[in-house]
């Protein structure tokens, strides 16, 4: 009974060890933990959370510009980031009506998917990141990084805003 107390006063009194005179440096981008929680999601809360995603990926293969409005807060925007083969980019942000308006109905399918995506919830806001691959009429155009802000209101999730990487070089 006497040896535990000895052990904790014993380690209380150890004097700590100078700091290193060489750091562990911080890691480099290649050394980069995984996306939080990039699992195959099957909870209630996930499945809501990308219910709204859903439906506007499901807008967009629709080509359905009025229906995005029913996944989507009017505040928010739609950001893309496009990166050329030749590493220069371009940055191009929208309203949500903005970009409504430039969905057209024509003869091509489009579909955008989603894989692996990273969810955190805190109360009434939540993230997806997520990579994804946008097919037109089956074919790869592009891929890259999907980023949704999303805010439930009323009990219903509703995204805010989305912002997006895209590149046409590296898709599977």
């Amino acid at each position: 009974m006497l040896l535990p107390l000895l052990l904790i006063l014993a380690a209380q009194s150890t004097p700590l060890p100078p700091p290193a005179a060489n750091p562990t440096p911080s890691p480099k981008p290649a050394d980069k933990l995984p996306p939080a929680n990039a699992l195959p999601y099957e909870d209630a809360e996930a499945t809501a959370v990308l219910a709204p995603i859903n439906a506007l990926f499901a807008s967009l293969a629709a080509r359905d510009g009025a229906a995005i409005a029913t996944s989507v807060l009017p505040d928010g925007r739609a950001t893309g980031v496009a990166i050329k083969p030749d590493g220069s980019q371009t940055v191009r942000s929208l309203s949500w009506a903005e970009f409504a308006a430039n969905l057209k109905p024509g003869p091509e399918r489009y579909e955008e998917r989603i894989t692996d995506p990273a969810i955190e919830v805190d109360g009434d806001i939540a993230m997806v990141w997520a990579p994804y691959t946008f097919r037109i009429d089956g074919k790869v155009h592009h891929c890259g990084v999907d980023h949704f802000d999303l805010v439930r209101q009323g009990g219903a999730w509703k995204i805010l805003n989305v912002t997006w990487s895209s590149r046409t070089t590296g898709c599977q």
